[in-house]
Order: C-alpha cells, then sequence, then structure tokens
C-alpha cells in the first residue's frame, strides 16, 4: 500500500514538472529543435555567386529587412557584423534590389559558389523566392514562389543551362529567365537522422542501468528490447509531427511522448524487470530508474540539438 501511494505521489509530481517544462520550452523557441529551408545548387559554375532567400514577410526570427541605420547595416565591413557573408558593395546590391512581387531581403546571405548551398537553418521563411547574384557581371538570377512545405524543407535547383548573362537587373526587373527549384525532401538524411537517435538515447540509457546496478544479461537484453521499441515509436511519431506541423507541435509532442514512455518503461521495469533480479528492489526503485533514464537522455536531447541540429 505505502509503494502504491509513492508511485501516485511520485506520478502526480512528474506530471506536474512535465506540464512546466512544457509552457517554458514553448515559451523559449531555443530550446527547440528549428525548422530549416535548404536549397542544392546542381551543375552551378564556378563563377563568384551569393544568394539569399527573400521573404514574403519582412522579418522572420532574429532575421529582417534594413532599417535604414548604418548601425545595422549586416555586411562585414560592419565591425559589429564583421562574420557576415556580405561586403559592403554585394550587400548593397542586395538591399536595392526589387523585387516585382514585393518579396523582401532579410539580410541573411550565403556564398554560394563555395558551398553549392542555401542553408538557413533558423526561423527560415514560410514563403520565400531563392535569388541568386554574381557581382563580376553585376547579374541577379530569381526563382518563382515556394513554400516551406516540412519542418525540414528541402529544394534543388538545376542550374545546367541557365544563362546567367540574360538577366540584368535594371529598373524594370527583367525575369525572362528564371530558376526553377523542385522538392527534394531528403529522407536518406531523416533516417540516419532517426537511427542516430534511437542508438543514442538507448547507449544513455543502458549507462544510466549500469550505475543503477542492472549487469546481468537477461535485465540488459529487455532494458535494450524496451527501450528499442519506445524509442523506435516516439521518433517515428515526432518524425511525423515535424514533417507536417512544425517547431511548437514537436516541442509540445516531444514533452508529453516522453511522459508515455516514462510511464510505460516504468510500469514494465517495476513487473517484469524486478521479477528477473535475484534481489528484487522496492516497486519505486524502478520507477526511479526509468525517470533519471528518460531525463538524463531527453536533456541530453535538448543539448546535442544545439551542437548538432542536423541529427536532433
Amino acid at each position: 500500500m505505502k509503494s502504491k501511494r509513492f508511485t501516485n505521489v511520485f506520478t502526480m509530481i512528474l506530471c506536474t514538472v512535465m506540464v512546466i517544462m512544457i509552457f517554458s520550452i514553448t515559451a523559449s523557441a531555443d530550446m527547440g529543435p528549428k525548422a530549416s529551408v535548404r536549397i542544392i545548387f546542381e551543375n552551378m559554375g564556378n563563377e563568384l555567386c551569393y544568394g539569399t532567400l527573400l521573404s514574403e514577410q519582412k522579418s522572420t526570427g532574429p532575421a529582417s529587412t534594413w532599417d535604414g541605420s548604418d548601425e545595422f547595416a549586416r555586411h562585414n565591413e560592419n565591425e559589429k557584423y564583421s562574420h557576415e557573408t556580405f561586403d559592403y558593395k554585394t550587400w548593397k546590391e542586395f538591399v536595392e534590389y526589387e523585387d516585382v512581387d514585393g518579396y523582401f531581403f532579410l539580410q541573411e546571405g550565403w556564398k554560394v559558389s563555395e558551398t553549392k548551398k542555401i542553408e538557413w537553418t533558423y526561423y527560415p521563411p514560410n514563403s520565400f523566392k531563392i535569388l541568386l547574384y554574381y557581382p563580376e557581371t553585376e547579374t541577379f538570377v530569381v526563382s518563382g514562389i515556394y513554400e516551406k512545405y516540412a519542418f525540414d524543407t528541402y529544394y534543388t535547383v538545376d542550374m545546367n543551362g541557365i544563362n546567367i548573362g540574360s538577366v540584368n537587373y535594371n529598373e524594370e526587373l527583367s525575369t525572362d529567365e528564371q530558376i526553377e527549384a523542385y522538392r527534394s525532401y531528403n529522407y536518406r538524411v531523416e533516417i540516419i537522422s532517426l537511427i542516430a537517435r534511437i542508438l543514442i538515447t538507448i547507449a544513455i540509457e543502458m549507462v544510466i542501468a549500469l550505475l543503477f546496478g542492472f549487469r546481468k544479461k537477461n535485465q540488459f537484453l529487455l532494458l535494450i528490447g524496451v527501450n528499442t521499441a519506445t524509442q523506435i515509436l516516439l521518433n517515428v511519431l515526432l518524425n511525423i509531427i515535424n514533417y507536417h506541423s512544425g517547431e511548437l507541435a514537436f516541442v509540445v509532442f516531444y514533452v508529453l511522448l516522453e511522459i508515455v514512455v516514462f510511464v510505460i518503461e516504468a510500469m514494465l521495469y517495476s513487473r517484469i524487470l524486478k521479477k528477473n533480479s535475484e534481489k528484487p528492489k522496492q516497486k519505486w526503485f524502478y520507477w526511479l530508474y526509468a525517470l533519471i533514464a528518460n531525463a538524463v537522455s531527453f536533456g541530453a536531447g535538448i543539448v546535442i540539438a544545439q551542437i548538432l541540429p542536423g541529427i536532433f
């Protein structure tokens, strides 16, 4: 009876803590994984080329249009923004660019001729146009309008046959030649990331298991089996939520599903693991293990997400 009462109180406290975590995490978007837009350029030449995504809105996250003051001019000749990609002349060309559809330059840029990519991984625009600039010929090349269609959105642009010299910027902005992009969601990368998340989580929880004294072969096999099943379920569901619903839904469901996983694992461990122990512990001991193992793996996931955003 005492053990049952402890379990009920323990679960209530945990749920309260998790609810607080949901609100604190959603209130601070930096705590969760970020959406991204990634553009890959195929068959691109070696001419010096810079690129950006024009936005339907004047700002998204920390990125925004230039406010007209020298202090917030985001080019690398400004001491405050010495890390930026654009020099003053290139930045000025982008700032003065007038899009026929009224899309805005948010002072984000990439040296596309080096990387053959644009990777906007922090609050990318939902509706955007791809804009390339070739400073050697003072030429712009622009795309049509595209949308962010997944939490991690991928597009590919085939530059083969694009006549760079035919699209010159002028007041009327000739758009006779436009680059076209097609959706290229990288399922291979997402699957590898999914497997990596599962393996890292299981490895962390097995280390916690050793610290709790679970060292017998049948105990380890049980822990690995249960963790594999719950982590596959958890991560597949989160990937689906990522794809369809975006960042806020991901963070909220990440916490809620972790609670479900904790309860399932704690119930299984307190029954099955206890039976497979030579010296069974009190029920609360197995609940405590499940709590700490899941809390540590959850915290580690948040930390690793900041270091390796491509995996978490």
